[in-house]
């Protein structure tokens, strides 16, 4: 007897987020598109966490550690590698903490361009060092911090002769805007607020240029409030002046004086958000809490915000019913060896025998 069940619809193929968002980037027909098919990230809902921390309100993590090289990197870098290769560049570089270095040297590969990244010497997680050399990319490490080495790289950005990458590039902050436009056509809506890691300040620049133009387009009526978290030790938007050496063990906002400060402030007032600090505790506990409630497993940056959110409960400034998304810049294997620090379960060993291992199990 034949099958009754009907045929599934083919499911669309998603070929990167510039040819997705054509109309709202800067990007002509014939412009050469460098892509690793980056974007259409997950948005998962999260009830568990919420419960958790004892809120009443929707919440979803847009999970950017799914992109390509694993963070929200990848979305800025296919737009200003594929600039970049449109205004005829033979060279690129970028100062990083990590995720940068990466997407910079996996996007120069696929476009055949030399790659030079700089990076602060024995701060830099694993899993990153890993891809940028994998990838290719001439790696320079500095005895400095990001900040000096961001100085470097405009220094010599100034000679004409290298194209620089970080999110200084507009075109970074073009292509990062994108993932605001996706969480709206997922939601059918735009968020009541958005919660996110600040570091570099590109981020939050970038989703409320995104959120801003999908509500002038008519695509959604209205626009979220803006919630920014930097680390205690690392906090200089918040503090209101550059820190000279900034600490916190969530490296990839390890950062002292952002490049885009001023949007960073113009996206808080504008959306009548805020910024504010939380402290390395705080985010480890976020960071275990999110994999243990939802099996996400992100890096420990993107735990900056969920700790913020989890202030923000406390503090009754999420009012119940709202719809609150969070971005989670980067994959939990970005840093291997911090989350194994972190974690509260660590391995039982014993002999190889059925009873044993019963034993261990509790059977």
């Amino acid at each position: 007897m034949m099958s009754t069940t009907a045929t599934p619809e083919p499911i669309p193929y998603w070929r990167g987020l510039i040819r997705q968002y054509a109309s709202f980037l800067p990007v002509e027909e014939d412009t050469p598109i460098v892509s690793l098919h980056e974007g259409n990230t997950p948005l998962i809902h999260c009830e568990r966490l919420v419960k958790a921390i004892g809120g009443e309100f929707d919440l979803y993590l847009k999970f950017e550690g799914l992109n390509p090289t694993a963070s929200f990197k990848d979305r800025g870098m296919t737009m200003a590698m594929t600039k970049a290769v449109e205004k005829g560049a033979q060279v690129v570089i970028c100062a990083s903490t990590g995720n940068t270095s990466a997407s910079a040297a996996a996007y120069a590969a696929r476009a055949k361009l030399k790659c030079v990244v700089i990076l602060p010497d024995g701060n830099i997680a694993m899993g990153k060092l890993a891809q940028a050399l994998m990838y290719g990319a001439q790696t320079i490490a500095i005895r400095g911090n990001f900040d000096e080495a961001l100085n470097i790289v405009r220094e010599l950005g100034e000679t004409g002769k290298v194209e620089i990458v970080n999110s200084i590039n507009p075109f970074r902050i073009e292509g990062q805007k994108t993932a605001s436009f996706e969480i709206c056509d997922q939601l059918g809506r735009a968020p009541d607020f958005h919660f996110l890691p600040v570091g570099n300040a590109g981020n939050i620049t970038a989703y409320w240029k995104g959120y801003q133009e999908y509500h002038q387009s008519g695509r959604v009526s209205s626009t979220p409030a803006m919630c920014g978290y930097q680390a205690a030790g690392s906090a200089p938007i918040v503090d209101g002046h550059p820190v000279e050496s900034p600490e916190t063990l969530a490296t990839a906002i390890r950062i002292g004086n952002p490049a885009s400060w001023k949007g960073a402030l113009n996206a808080l007032e504008q959306s009548s958000g805020w910024i504010d600090k939380v402290t390395d505790e705080a985010i480890v506990e976020a960071y275990k809490l999110v994999a243990s409630t939802e099996g996400v497993f992100v890096e420990p940056a993107c735990a900056a915000p969920l700790a913020g959110l989890i202030q923000s409960v406390k503090a009754g400034r999420i009012p119940a019913g709202s719809v609150v998304t969070a971005t989670m810049t980067g994959h939990g294997l970005k840093d291997p060896d911090r989350a194994i620090g972190c974690a509260a379960q660590k391995p039982d060993v014993c002999e190889p025998h059925l009873e044993d291992v019963s034993r261990l199990i509790g059977l």
